[in-house]
């Protein structure tokens, strides 16, 4: 293993050992900011959201492109981040999910300065928040209401998707349903509505759809809570749901029974409510793009041959409008979303080469 990529490695465990929970990211964002700062890097700030920004200057005073990793995870305060490190593998919540991935960001900074390379036009090198669960994307919404349209293009790196290149932007449509009854005695009012027995028949309902293969259309409740005692009929219980779609079409033909079920629900001594709390829009680029054929030569270069892919992630929002994007890895491994999640070693040198070559040439 090369000194550069222990470096690397030393870094994204550090940056894993910071909790950073959706909506919990500010002290991931300060350490960033502060090491954005130690690099010498031009124009270092952090916005009202802390999302995180720094400039690589290029020679010429023209579109820059933007390259972005996110700072959140899934895992809540409190999720020990104990990290196990073997000869050709890391494991430790978030660390492929998405440490490493901001990690390359700084990798991106030393193998350009090593290199001498003189980028053409400006980089801007941006931590995000809010990319997991219920953020909604709101660092990203932030990221490109600031560079809009005037970029070359939008990067993103998800540490974990080397060999993939992301080329289409997966809807999705995320709901908290609500269930209020007037509740009782499980003996003495046997036979009065159950909010948790409502939710209960709502869920099979909804599970019951049939949503198509091609394109690929899923639905999930991943959420569910309610009720206050074994022997209680519950008064109030609420699921989460997640929809979503490569298609906007298939997403819109899901949407409307959903919620057509739920206001049917609705009878005596049963109110069901329902509140959007995710949203994240469609989007694609040609696979005969410009900026995806350069990432499938970036990795081929590297003896990997890309896979277009489709995804949810901060890559949603340029795409959907309109706006030159794709995602790229920094390694593979398993386990994302798990405590178990491990990241390998082996691959990185090699993510890292396609990174800066594609960094270079756009």
């Amino acid at each position: 293993m090369t000194d550069f990529i222990e470096r690397l490695l030393e870094l994204a465990v550090q940056i894993q050992q910071i909790a950073s929970p959706t909506f919990e990211e500010k002290m991931r964002a300060e350490f960033v900011c502060d090491r954005f700062i130690e690099e010498g890097l031009k124009d270092v700030s952090m916005d009202s959201v802390h999302n995180v920004y720094a400039r690589l200057p290029g020679v010429r005073n023209s579109k820059p492109l933007i390259v972005s990793a996110h700072m959140d995870t899934v895992f809540p305060s409190g999720t020990s981040l104990h990290v196990t490190r073997e000869e050709d593998r890391i494991y430790g919540p978030g660390i492929g999910d998405n440490s490493i991935g901001v990690t390359a960001l700084f990798g991106l900074i030393w193998m350009l300065r090593e290199r001498k390379i003189q980028l053409q036009n400006d980089v801007w090198v941006v931590a995000n928040v809010c990319e997991e669960g219920l953020g909604d994307l709101r660092g990203m919404k932030a990221v490109v209401d600031r560079f809009g349209e005037n970029v070359k293009a939008y990067l993103v790196i998800e540490g974990l998707s080397l060999g993939h290149v992301y080329n289409r932007a997966i809807g999705v449509k995320r709901y908290r349903v609500t269930i209020k009854t007037a509740g009782g005695h499980s003996w003495s009012d046997y036979g009065q509505p159950s909010a948790v027995h409502e939710a209960a028949k709502l869920v099979t309902q909804i599970a019951s759809l049939s949503v198509p293969a091609i394109p690929r259309t899923t639905l999930n409740v991943g959420k569910i809570c309610g009720g206050t005692g074994i022997n209680v009929l519950a008064s109030e219980a609420a699921f989460e749901l997640d929809l979503r779609s490569e298609s906007p079409e298939a997403l819109n033909g899901l949407v409307r029974p959903v919620e057509g079920m739920i206001r049917s629900a609705n009878k005596k001594g049963v109110k069901m409510e329902f509140e959007v709390i995710g949203q994240r829009p469609a989007g694609e680029i040609a696979p005969t793009h410009p900026l995806i054929r350069l990432a499938e030569e970036c990795l081929r270069e590297q003896g990997i041959k890309a896979e277009l892919t489709s995804g949810s992630t901060d890559a949603n929002i340029p795409l959907s409008r309109g706006l030159p994007s794709t995602v790229l890895g920094v390694t593979t491994g398993s386990g994302a979303h798990t405590v178990h999640e491990y990241i390998e070693v082996g691959p990185v040198e090699k993510g890292m080469e396609q990174l800066v070559r594609f960094v270079s040439r756009v």
